[in-house]
């Protein structure tokens, strides 16, 4: 049998390991592709794809385990191995976005931002371009300029991501409504309520539309728009869109108990500031009432 076909059994076998939810039987499967890959690429180059698939998979299954300096290496040696002409440009996007969102995931955003924008110009750069992967790239990279306080930038990716995701999938999509609402965020933490305001209203509009009205991603955003609310000064709205974002999580109280009982003690912060002492207490009463049962 040749490598190439041993490595697909074994990817077959893998995939089963996987949808079974057996992540140390499947680590010892793509282990065994590795070693096969490894020894086909030795005997003739022509195999070097057969590697950094096996690379790939491999570090993807150590980074779901947990065990983030494995995967580093094998993303990093997949790159190498991809750079000697083991991989076509969708493999390398692929292979640059998984190591940034490593390294974004342990807040190493240096090392992050250069492989997010590689990964971004490759996705561009093919035919067709895979719009949407770059997108999901430009968002992520968005959030660690933010969070580095790069506001401007942050804002450039987020908005390039939300016209790309505009024109792929429509505005009433799940999607363009997370780019919104992430805009959002980024609007108020730069100091812009009015703008967080604006960009609240149009994740919310989206996610009623698209998930219904009871659903917790609405009760997201009325806390969203409650908070741009109350940094305007705008008491009245800010404690309507409360109320609404804790009627829903009360309903989905199963899921949501989290989620609840963080946007219900803000909420009563907030009440406590604007010196509506008895709401606040009534409020964290009902919070405790409705977590107990």
């Amino acid at each position: 049998m040749s490598s190439e076909n041993l490595n697909t059994l074994l990817e077959g076998h893998l995939s089963s390991l996987l949808d079974a939810g057996k992540i140390d039987d499947a680590l010892r499967v793509a282990s065994t592709a590795l070693r096969n890959a490894r020894q086909a690429a030795e005997e003739d180059e022509a195999n070097l794809p057969l590697l950094v698939n096996a690379l790939e998979t491999l570090g993807e299954l150590h980074r779901q385990a947990g065990d983030f300096e494995k995967s580093e290496s094998l993303y990093q040696e997949g790159i190498e191995t991809g750079e000697r002409g083991g991989a076509d440009t969708f493999q390398m996007a692929r292979l640059r976005s998984g190591l940034a969102t490593l390294y974004d995931f342990n807040q190493r955003e240096d090392q992050a931002i250069p492989l997010y924008e590689q990964a971004i110009e490759g996705y561009d750069r093919m035919v067709p371009p895979r719009t949407h992967d770059s997108a999901q790239m430009r968002n992520n990279l968005a959030m660690i300029y933010k969070s580095l306080g790069r506001y401007p930038l942050a804002e450039q990716h987020y908005l390039m991501a939300l016209e790309t995701l505009e024109k792929d999938y429509g505005r009433d999509n799940e999607r363009v409504a997370a780019v919104f609402n992430n805009l959002g965020g980024l609007y108020y933490t730069a100091g812009f309520p009015e703008q967080a305001k604006e960009m609240h209203m149009e994740a919310l509009d989206i996610r009623t539309k698209v998930f219904g009205p009871e659903h917790p991603e609405v009760a997201q955003s009325y806390s969203n728009l409650a908070t741009a609310c109350y940094e305007l000064q705008d008491d009245a709205a800010a404690q309507q869109n409360y109320e609404k974002a804790l009627r829903i999580l009360e309903q989905n109280i199963d899921t949501c108990a989290d989620s609840y009982e963080e946007i219900g003690m803000d909420y009563a912060n907030v009440l406590d500031s604007m010196g509506e002492d008895r709401k606040a207490e009534a409020l964290r009463k009902r919070i405790a009432k409705v977590l107990r049962r």
